[in-house]
């Protein structure tokens, strides 16, 4: 396993992508922070990882509220005395077409997906520029390059991620600072069935297998799937890799037919 050395936080680091990356990074060595809305997820992640005999704290943070992200930040910096990886893993999702999408339900997905992106490395990459070195991956999806029917706003929120990912990995390659994003295609975690309890409530089970079937390796992935890639980019055997979107997607983006 590639060691990873320092501090690294987790925006929605207590359920899904983030938590099996939390867990990953923690095995690999580094002192993970876990940020997340939920404090009581976010407390039993942290505590899990550290009987395990790794390094895990847990905060509670609204990444929407920059001050709040900024309070973060310096918190971790005070006791850490460094921030080496940021990982942005929060988000959330909406089904909708441009019709469908009520301007409350645009303006949260942006708030969340897209300004929380924004608030996190805005206070993360002067810390970074400072150390001369520091690693930031976005957490994008293969919607921000394909068609997904019913996924208008969404889709637009993980273009942007990937539009700040490569601004910020051209204009602090000078300061040390790598930038990546990868994309996934479907991820089997609590955001996809909460997702598809909602808008399809009574058709779980056939919703779940048409999406599973998108993918031409015909399921979704694991979120440690997810979190072993992540892992390896955030590690010093990808030193030489920014400004790259990396598809995780089961061949959807280049197999797909449809």
């Amino acid at each position: 396993m590639f060691e990873i050395r320092g501090t690294a936080v987790i925006t929605g680091g207590a359920s899904g992508i983030g938590r099996a990356v939390a867990q990953r990074l923690a095995r690999a060595g580094a002192d993970v922070w876990i940020w997340d809305l939920n404090a009581a997820a976010a407390d039993e992640t942290a505590e899990g990882i550290r009987q395990q005999g790794f390094s895990a704290q847990a905060r509670v943070c609204d990444v929407t509220d920059f001050a709040d992200v900024a309070a973060s930040m310096d918190a971790v910096k005070t006791k850490a005395g460094s921030i080496g990886i940021l990982i942005n893993s929060a988000g959330i999702s909406h089904v909708g077409t441009v019709e469908s999408t009520a301007d409350a339900d645009f303006e949260r997905l942006f708030r969340v997906n897209v300004s929380g992106t924004y608030h996190t490395m805005r206070a993360a990459v002067p810390v970074m520029a400072s150390q001369k070195r520091g690693v930031i991956l976005n957490l994008a999806s293969v919607a921000a390059s394909v068609g997904l029917k019913d996924r208008f706003a969404y889709s637009m929120t993980k273009g942007a991620v990937v539009s700040m990912t490569l601004s910020v990995a051209k204009d602090y390659v000078g300061q040390g600072i790598r930038c990546n994003c990868v994309s996934p295609g479907r991820v089997h975690t609590p955001f996809v069935d909460a997702m598809l309890k909602t808008n399809y409530p009574g058709q779980e089970a056939v919703l779940f297998d048409q999406l599973s079937k998108t993918q031409p390796l015909g399921r979704m992935a694991e979120p440690e799937e997810i979190a072993a890639l992540v892992h390896y980019l955030c590690s010093d055997e990808a030193a030489f890799i920014t400004g790259t979107d990396y598809a995780i997607d089961g061949g959807l983006i280049r197999l797909s037919t449809s």
